[in-house]
């Protein structure tokens, strides 16, 4: 069994993925603090002074703070777009690396000049121009 979870835990894909949580996790840090500590104060600023967090509604004993809920909504926007322009941007790269340079166009001599116009020729008769 031992050996078995080595094989499992050692594997590339379980690797990377634990890479991935550990990153994402300190990226979600970084974008909810851009968010709390910077654009929200902004917002908060635009409209007038008015924190969203400290929305709430008492009914009897029971406090509902759908203001943090609202929060929460904008932060999970917020980093789920970061998350979406950063992989965006990575794809483009990995495109731009994929793609082969631009080879030189291949140089005809007469004859293939002259059998590719007989080709387009033959190509326009049959299609009746």
């Amino acid at each position: 069994m031992w050996e078995d979870f080595k094989k499992f835990a050692l594997k590339g894909n379980v690797l990377d993925l634990a890479v991935a949580v550990v990153i994402g996790a300190a990226f979600g840090k970084v974008v909810s603090s851009l968010v709390e500590d910077i654009i929200m104060p902004l917002v908060g600023i635009l409209v007038g002074g008015i924190s969203v967090e400290n929305w709430s509604y008492t009914f009897n004993d029971v406090v509902l703070n759908y203001g943090l809920f609202i929060q929460a909504i904008i932060d999970f926007f917020i980093i789920a777009f970061s998350i979406f322009m950063v992989i965006r941007v990575f794809t483009k790269l990995k495109r731009k690396k994929d793609v082969p340079a631009d080879e030189e166009p291949e140089v005809l001599d007469k004859t293939q000049e002259i059998l590719l116009e007989i080709r387009d020729l033959l190509g326009k008769e049959k299609t009746g121009l």
